[in-house]
């Protein structure tokens, strides 16, 4: 049996992703007499094997989206349902507005590379003021 956390090391994830995937079923954990939570090595091994067929099954090899800008994350402000995560992307800053399990699931931590991909099909132009006219 392993304690929670070393589960959630091997498999690569939080310790509250771990707990949500035991709300949510996925995962089976036993309490020891003391009520500390522990998994089976068995359970590690199956949530690994299906998260290592889930990521090989069709490989993304090409994209539509052509704004990509890799950078750096400089902040993550995370509740338990949303985050924001920002990114530094050369003189760029770019927020990102996502779900809390999808900070958790790409394991992002401030101080990460990252590639912010844009695809919006609506982009608002704007005019500072104090343009002079033209004649």
């Amino acid at each position: 049996m392993l304690r929670v956390g070393q589960a959630a090391e091997m498999l690569g994830v939080t310790v509250e992703t771990i707990r949500r995937w035991e709300a949510e079923g996925r995962l089976v954990v036993e309490r020891s007499g003391g009520g500390q939570r522990l998994v089976a090595i068995g359970e590690v091994t199956r949530l690994r094997g299906e998260r290592r067929r889930a990521a090989s099954d069709r490989p993304i090899v090409a994209q539509s989206a052509r704004n990509r800008f890799p950078g750096i994350v400089t902040r993550i402000e995370k509740d338990r349902v949303a985050a924001v995560v920002e990114v530094v992307a050369g003189p760029h800053r770019v927020v990102s507005l996502m779900t809390a399990e999808a900070v958790d699931e790409l394991d992002l931590r401030v101080g990460d590379e990252a590639v912010c991909v844009v695809k919006a099909t609506n982009v608002v132009v704007e005019v500072p003021s104090g343009r002079e006219a033209r004649g």
